[in-house]
């Protein structure tokens, strides 16, 4: 379930850029789950065409997914067929993400690419004849550009084939007297289950022919039904795209990926030095390939001669040598793996995250309760267990008084955990221990960024529509106080997006890395 003011930011976004209609059927999936069109028909006072409508835009922007479910038998009738609607939360978020994703396709792959690219964000999904198209129309653009573009976006692994548009989800097995029956494996939750089920094979995932192959066969349309089963559309579900064409879609787990690696490396860079930095982008260079989903705790052993190797591609990586290198492995802590002649290195990017983490909230500690606040927070961040009033006081230099109050202030805001214990021994005494439940922290200050972006959207909002006069203004009409009010927007503007930005890269830290 999606924190408070995330949902707030993500009905915002939506708004902004689908409209009012759409964001009522996005908050309505988000906050009560799965729904059928009749239940958000009923949830949103939307009238049926209006419902479908948005659902169109919602899936065809990758913010929503259908999935088809057999339902009970109620009142006799025998079980049918029912398909269900499932907001993707992190997808809408995904879309203040545009500007990052532009700029890594642009440095890596050219303007050439970062135009298709640009269409496809902002179509959701398209198939490659409607984005070589896209491209032919530009003035000086050619078809052959486009295709040899777009061809390298999917080696990039920039873009992927969309998901099935209505997978079909098995009912949970059941007893004989209609209980669901308990299994060794722990079902994995409904969201999981239904992205599983719509997304493609890995071997079909970014396979380029097969577009081509069935553009060719003039987009023959088919219908697939289960054997032994009849799909029912009485209650209005959406046609589903029956047309044999691919579409393509951005691939945001290969962005966060990249911007993963990129935030390990900055941290490295301001903790050790830029040499450092240089020797970790080698190893995540090297075993980048090898990363089995977006959250990979730790990196291939990779031998020195191969991060060698690649450590003097990199800019300010051909003055090291082999010892330097040596010496920069072990500062960043890497495990050693010793076969014969030759030595492996394996770096923890999990704990290079958690460091990362530790280091936002112990600079949102800082910021807002002080110095004082920060060594009492740091101590306990580091010792992760219960510690007293007065070991706190002790460890940390800090009067036994103020540490209390700081302590009931930081509780009070949900930094941390208090518990009462009492002896009772001849000398009765009463404890209060103090630690940090590092797992609802987060929580509560992934929370609070989300209402800090959503503040910063509402903010650039507000400044665009004071404006709206002078933005629609020629160029060669803005003069005088017209030009005056016009610098100022796009000034005010160009800094709340910039905060936004940096904001977001925490958002990121906590929530996806």
């Amino acid at each position: 379930m999606a924190s408070p003011y995330g949902i707030q930011l993500a009905v915002h976004i939506i708004s902004s850029f689908y409209g009012d209609l759409c964001s009522k059927v996005c908050e309505c999936l988000i906050r009560r789950g799965t729904q059928s069109l009749a239940q958000i028909i009923r949830f949103t006072d939307l009238n049926r065409e209006n419902a479908i409508n948005c659902l169109r835009v919602l899936i065809h922007q990758n913010c929503v997914q259908a999935f088809t479910i057999q339902q009970d038998a109620v009142f006799g009738e025998a079980p049918r067929m029912v398909t269900q609607y499932m907001a993707l939360f992190d997808n809408v978020i995904h879309k203040l993400r545009a500007p990052k994703f532009y700029e890594i396709v642009s440095e890596e792959l050219g303007k050439d690419c970062l135009v298709i690219f640009q269409g496809l964000v902002q179509h959701g999904r398209l198939s490659v004849n409607d984005m070589i198209a896209g491209y032919s129309d530009i003035e000086g653009s050619s078809e052959n550009v486009g295709r040899e573009s777009f061809t390298k976006l999917v080696n990039a692994r920039f873009v992927e084939h969309c998901p099935a548009p209505d997978p079909h989800l098995e009912p949970p097995v059941v007893d004989e007297k209609g209980k669901k029956k308990k299994t060794q494996v722990e079902e994995p939750p409904l969201d999981q289950r239904v992205l599983a089920a719509a997304a493609p094979m890995e071997s079909m995932r970014f396979f380029l022919e097969m577009d081509d192959h069935s553009e060719e066969k003039g987009n023959e349309t088919t219908t697939s039904v289960r054997s032994g089963q009849k799909r029912k559309q009485d209650e209005g579900e959406l046609d589903a795209d029956k047309k044999k064409e691919v579409l393509w879609r951005v691939n945001v787990e290969e962005f966060l990926r990249r911007l993963r690696h990129k935030a390990c490396i900055a941290h490295v860079k301001s903790k050790i030095n830029e040499e450092a930095a240089i020797v970790l982008s080698a190893m995540l260079e090297l075993s980048k390939q090898s990363e089995s989903g977006l959250k990979a705790e730790k990196s291939d052993y990779l031998s020195i001669n191969a991060i060698y190797d690649e450590v003097i591609k990199k800019e300010g990586g051909l003055g090291m040598d082999f010892e330097r290198v040596r010496s920069l492995l072990d500062q960043l802590g890497c495990e050693t793996l010793s076969t014969g002649m030759d030595e492996s290195y394996c770096i923890d990017i999990k704990e290079i995250i958690e460091l990362s983490q530790n280091e936002e909230v112990e600079s949102l500690v800082m910021r807002r309760y002080g110095p004082e606040a920060y060594r009492i927070y740091r101590l306990l961040s580091k010792a992760g267990r219960l510690m007293e009033t007065e070991k706190i006081s002790d460890s940390t230099f800090v009067e036994k008084k103020a540490t209390i109050a700081i302590l009931y202030k930081l509780w009070k805001d949900d930094f941390l955990q208090m518990e009462h214990v009492k002896t009772t021994t001849a000398k009765q005494s009463d404890f209060r221990l103090w630690r940090i439940n590092k797992e609802q922290l987060q929580k509560q200050v992934l929370n609070e960024m989300y209402h800090a972006a959503l503040n910063l959207k509402l903010r650039i909002a507000h400044e665009k529509d004071q404006a709206k006069e002078v933005i629609k203004l020629p160029k060669d009409k803005l003069v005088g106080e017209s030009n005056t009010k016009y610098v100022r927007w796009a000034n005010v503007t160009r800094i709340l997006e910039s905060c936004l930005m940096d904001l977001d890269d925490a958002i990121m830290l906590f929530h996806h890395f």
